[in-house]
């Protein structure tokens, strides 16, 4: 079996998710590689330990750089706190605003509440690039390498902690906006309801997005051994509680060569773990990957890689 589905003009973003090493890095770029023959791509990651630039022997970085040697294929890999830094930046006036008319901190107090770092907040920065990418409109495919489970999912329930921080906000305004009202009889809307109105439009433009299963796509990989096979599974639910549904699965590091005892042994090992993938799974698109005698680092070894992945 292929991946199917993926160059329909209507999908746009594809996820890929699972376990620390199973090979999502490198299943995204050769996606990416693939796409980008009939798409302008922007590769996009997102793990914190951005292995992009060694899979592709090419520094990324957090710009959006020209993939060399692939036309249509750009790539970026997102630092949260830069992106955290560029939207403190933009939106300073207003954040400190909201604290001035809501709050009973001096300015010192505020000063040090801007700089300190919010919890979640990489995981929200993160995926409001991704955002901030899709509604500029650039690119027709957009490829997200995540860090390993926790992270992505984390990634994907970002928009239910923004929402969460909007509502306290709305609620510190709203007092605001009371008291003005009461002593001036009327209120007009600032520079501060217009950002967390902003805000709540992104949260919505991004909980619609990933329950559009024709705009979005999450493929999980997982490898056949137990630990994976378990954690893969968990991924599911918890993607089910997001109203995400995965419906093709990558497994990867299949042993089916039995030209030595160790790959006949390697083998029979997987034998029941595969035969327990298939039974789980067995409602999903499923794309085998087998497993190679070196690293998938380089173009060679991604378009290697990506004739298993489409066929």
């Amino acid at each position: 079996m292929a991946l199917a589905g993926l160059r329909n003009n209507e999908l746009e973003l594809i996820i890929f998710g699972g376990k620390g090493g199973v090979g999502k890095t490198s299943c995204a770029i050769a996606t990416a590689v693939a796409l980008a023959e009939h798409a302008k791509t922007l590769l996009i990651s997102t793990d914190p330990a951005h292995s992009v630039s060694d899979c592709l022997e090419q520094q990324i970085g957090f710009n959006v750089v020209k993939v060399a040697g692939i036309d249509n294929l750009s790539a970026i890999e997102v630092v949260a706190d830069e992106a955290l830094s560029g939207f403190m930046k933009a939106h300073q006036l207003e954040l400190k605003k909201l604290l001035e008319t809501s709050t009973n901190l001096d300015n010192q107090d505020i000063e040090e509440m801007l700089s300190l770092s919010i919890p979640g907040i990489d995981e929200v920065m993160s995926f409001k690039t991704i955002i901030d990418f899709i509604e500029e409109g650039e690119y027709e495919k957009y490829v997200v390498d995540t860090a390993p489970t926790g992270h992505a999912l984390r990634l994907i329930s970002s928009p239910k902690l923004l929402d969460e921080w909007i509502k306290v906000a709305a609620r510190m305004r709203w007092k605001y906006r009371y008291m003005i009202t009461s002593f001036s009889g009327t209120y007009k809307q600032d520079e501060v309801d217009a950002l967390l109105l902003s805000l709540k439009k992104t949260v919505k433009r991004i909980e619609n997005l990933l329950r559009d299963n024709t705009r979005c796509e999450f493929i999980p990989v997982c490898i056949p051994e137990s630990m994976a096979i378990m954690e893969t599974g968990r991924l599911l639910l918890d993607l089910g509680k997001s109203e995400i549904t995965p419906r093709q699965i990558i497994v990867n590091n299949v042993m089916v060569s039995d030209d030595c005892d160790f790959c006949r042994r390697r083998r029979d090992a997987q034998l029941p773990y595969l035969t327990e993938i298939s039974q789980i799974f067995k409602d999903f698109n499923m794309v085998k990957i087998p497993m190679f005698a070196e690293e998938v680092k380089g173009l060679k070894a991604l378009n290697h890689l990506k004739s298993f992945l489409f066929n």
